[in-house]
C-alpha cells in the first residue's frame, strides 16, 4: 500500500483499510460484484479479512485510444476483466457524527474506453475544496459490456455493473461518512448518457436523489437496433474461453458493420433499449416523466463538443489554429453537430422533465482554454473538476493555459458542481461568478 497512516472502515461488507494521503483519505480498488464472462454481475461475498484498499481499481479489457493519447496523454493503467471495483476518496479527519454528500463519478468513453481511476480524475480537489466524499466506479465496456444479444449473452451488462456499484454505495457508504440519502450520480460523454439511462432503470428506485449529465450525446441514442443487430451478426458467437484480449480485438470487426448508420456509428456500443435494465425505447420518454419528480438533473455541454474528433484530422487542427478563418471554419463545421448530439437533446431533457414536475437546469461550458486549437470541445470540463497540474497542464487539448487559468476556473465550478450535488440548485451569485465559463441558459 505505499507510506502513509492506515485506516479501517467496518463497512457492512466487512473490513476495509484505506490510507491516508494528505487531506483524503483514498480506499482505492474495493470489488463491489463478482461475475465470469458474459454473465449478470453478483455482490460480493462480505469480507472475512481486512481487504485492502491500496491500488487503483484496474481498467476494463479495451484498445487504447490514439487520440485521447494525443491529446491528454498515457495513464498506462493495467486492465483486468474482473474490474467491477470502485474507488472512495474522502476527507482526512471527518468527525464521527459527520455525513456528507456523495458524489458517484462514471466515467466516459463511448463505452469502450477509460477507467474510473485514471489520474485525469483524481478528485482531491473536489473533496477537499467542497467536503464532499466522491466514489469513482469501473465497468465492463465494449464487446464485454455493451454488446449482448439478450439470449445468449445478456445485454448491458456495463449498465448491470453500475447499478451493482451503486447498491453497494448506498449499502456501505456511511461506514466512510457519507449520507446514502444525499448521492448525486456525475459523468461525462457516455458516462453521462449512462446516468441518463440509469435514471429509468429497473432497480435504480431510491439508489441516487440527483443527476448530473455532461456532455451526454443523447442525439444518438435512438434508432439503434438495425446497427446493433448488424454488429452483432458481424461478430457472431462470442468466445467464454478466448483471452479478453482476443475478444476486444474483434470490436474492430462491429465497428465496422455500425458504418452507414449515421451518426450514431460515432459511438456504436452503447445502451439497448427494451433488454433489461431499460424500457422499450418507445417507452422511454414516459420513463424519464415517471422519475422527474425523484431525481434533480442539472444537464449540459461544452459550447463546441465535435470540435475534438474535427481537431483530431492534423490539417484540420492546423485550420482550425489560423486566426480569424480558423474560428470561422470551427463554427461552421463543428456547431451544426454539436448542436443536433448534445445541445437540443440536453433542452428537449429539461423541457420534458419540469413539464413532469421535476427539477432540471441546463448550462453551456465556453472556455476556449488559451492556445488550443480545439476550443471548447469535449473533454474541456474534466480538468475544471477533477485531475492534477501534473496531467493536465501542457496537454495538447489546453495548449498554453495556466495552471492558475485553470484552477482558478476549476474552483468555481467545483463549487457549483458540489452545491447542486448538496441543494439541487445552482445559486444566482455562483452563476454570475462563473459566468465566464460556465452560462445556465433559462430555456
Amino acid at each position: 500500500m505505499g507510506g502513509g497512516v492506515r485506516k479501517t472502515f467496518d463497512t457492512p461488507s466487512g473490513p476495509v483499510v484505506g490510507r491516508v494521503d494528505g487531506d483524503v483519505v483514498r480506499v482505492l480498488g474495493v470489488p463491489y460484484a463478482v461475475a465470469e464472462r458474459f454473465t449478470r454481475p453478483r455482490p460480493v461475498p462480505p469480507f472475512d479479512e481486512p481487504f485492502a484498499a491500496c491500488e487503483r481499481a484496474p481498467a476494463a479489457p479495451q484498445r487504447r485510444s490514439e487520440l485521447l493519447v494525443r491529446l491528454i496523454g498515457d495513464d498506462h493503467l493495467g486492465s483486468d476483466e474482473n474490474c467491477q471495483r470502485l474507488s472512495v476518496t474522502l476527507p482526512s479527519g471527518l468527525a464521527d457524527d459527520e455525513r456528507l454528500p456523495v458524489m458517484v463519478w462514471i466515467h466516459g468513453g463511448s463505452y469502450v474506453t477509460g477507467a474510473g481511476d485514471l489520474d485525469v480524475y483524481d478528485p482531491r480537489a473536489l473533496v477537499t475544496e467542497q467536503r464532499v466524499i466522491v466514489v469513482a466506479i469501473t465497468y465492463r465496456l465494449g464487446v464485454l459490456g455493451f454488446l449482448g444479444d439478450g439470449t445468449r449473452v445478456p445485454a448491458n451488462l456495463g449498465l448491470l455493473d453500475q447499478l451493482q456499484a451503486l447498491r453497494w454505495v448506498r449499502d456501505n457508504i456511511a461506514a466512510f461518512g457519507g449520507d446514502p440519502a444525499s448521492i448525486t450520480l456525475f459523468g461525462q460523454s457516455a458516462g453521462g448518457d449512462a446516468i441518463a439511462h440509469l435514471m429509468i432503470s429497473e432497480g435504480a428506485e431510491d439508489l441516487f436523489r440527483r443527476a448530473i449529465i455532461q456532455s451526454a450525446p443523447l442525439g444518438i441514442t435512438h434508432g439503434r437496433a438495425a446497427m446493433t443487430d448488424a454488429m452483432l451478426a458481424a461478430l457472431g458467437e462470442p468466445s467464454r474461453t478466448a483471452p479478453a484480449a482476443e475478444l476486444v480485438a474483434t470490436q474492430a470487426v462491429a465497428e465496422r458493420a455500425a458504418r452507414g448508420s449515421g451518426l450514431p456509428a460515432g459511438m456504436p456500443f452503447g445502451v439497448q433499449y427494451g433488454l433489461p435494465p431499460v424500457p422499450e425505447e418507445a417507452d422511454r420518454d414516459e420513463a424519464w416523466r415517471r422519475v422527474a419528480r425523484d431525481i434533480d438533473v442539472l444537464i449540459g455541454s461544452t459550447a463546441e463538443e465535435t470540435a475534438m474528433v474535427a481537431g483530431a484530422v492534423p490539417a484540420v487542427e492546423l485550420l482550425f489554429r489560423v486566426p480569424l478563418l480558423g474560428r470561422v471554419f470551427r463554427r461552421l463545421l463543428v456547431t451544426p453537430s454539436t448542436r443536433r448530439v448534445y445541445e437540443t437533446p440536453a433542452k428537449d431533457f429539461v423541457r420534458r422533465h419540469r413539464q413532469a414536475g421535476g427539477t432540471a437546469v441546463r448550462y453551456r461550458m465556453s472556455w476556449h482554454p488559451a492556445g488550443s486549437g480545439f476550443g471548447a470541445a469535449h473533454i474541456t470540463d474534466i480538468p475544471l473538476l477533477m485531475g492534477t497540474r501534473r496531467v493536465w497542464e501542457g496537454t495538447r487539448l489546453l495548449g498554453s493555459s495556466t495552471w492558475a487559468d485553470i484552477d482558478g476556473r476549476g474552483r468555481l465550478v467545483r463549487r457549483v458542481w458540489a452545491d447542486f450535488a448538496r441543494t439541487g440548485t445552482v445559486a444566482p451569485e455562483m452563476a454570475n461568478a462563473v459566468s465566464d465559463t460556465v452560462t445556465f441558459p433559462e430555456d
